[in-house]
């Protein structure tokens, strides 16, 4: 077993399969040793886990686990991408989370952490990356959260 995906079966999470895209768009596309991974959003099973304002309708806590489903199913993108091998990642560079919150709510970055920290949890230092957290005013299928990202890989395939 690969080194990730044992790290995988000790913090007990199971990728899930891709989604087809739901508009004009692909998962992923590649340059060179650059992955960049298309907006994620919390659905699991096709059906969305966290929806609404965060702020108004969901509190931080719950706007983490949405974004920890979101970076979940980035994992599983990424996977794709790697040709199901999770050790050709050198590092990831940068996640951009966006959040439906409320105006007045200003904890964004506390609810993208849900994300960051799976990443960091599953590729340890190499999973330490450059970040945006922008709340915005609605997303796809009402969903609390999006995150989209761009990793390294170690070698052109």
């Amino acid at each position: 077993m690969s080194v990730i995906g044992a790290r995988l079966v000790e913090l007990g999470l199971v990728l899930p399969s891709v989604a087809a895209p739901a508009a004009n768009y692909v998962p992923f596309t590649r340059s060179g040793t650059t992955v960049y991974i298309a907006g994620q959003v919390c659905v699991r099973d096709g059906k969305a886990t966290h929806t609404g304002k965060v702020g108004r309708d969901l509190d931080v806590s719950a706007g983490q686990a949405g974004a920890r489903v979101c970076a979940l199913n980035m994992l599983g993108v990424l996977n794709m991408a790697c040709g199901g091998n999770l050790d050709l990642v050198r590092r990831c560079l940068k996640l951009t989370g966006f959040v439906n919150s409320d105006p007045d709510f200003a904890d964004v970055p506390l609810v993208v952490n849900g994300a960051s920290d799976l990443i960091v949890q599953v590729f340890g230092e190499a999973g330490r990356h450059a970040r945006s957290a922008v709340g915005v005013a609605a997303l796809p299928r009402g969903v609390a959260v999006e995150i989209e990202g761009i990793f390294e890989l170690a070698d052109e395939q």
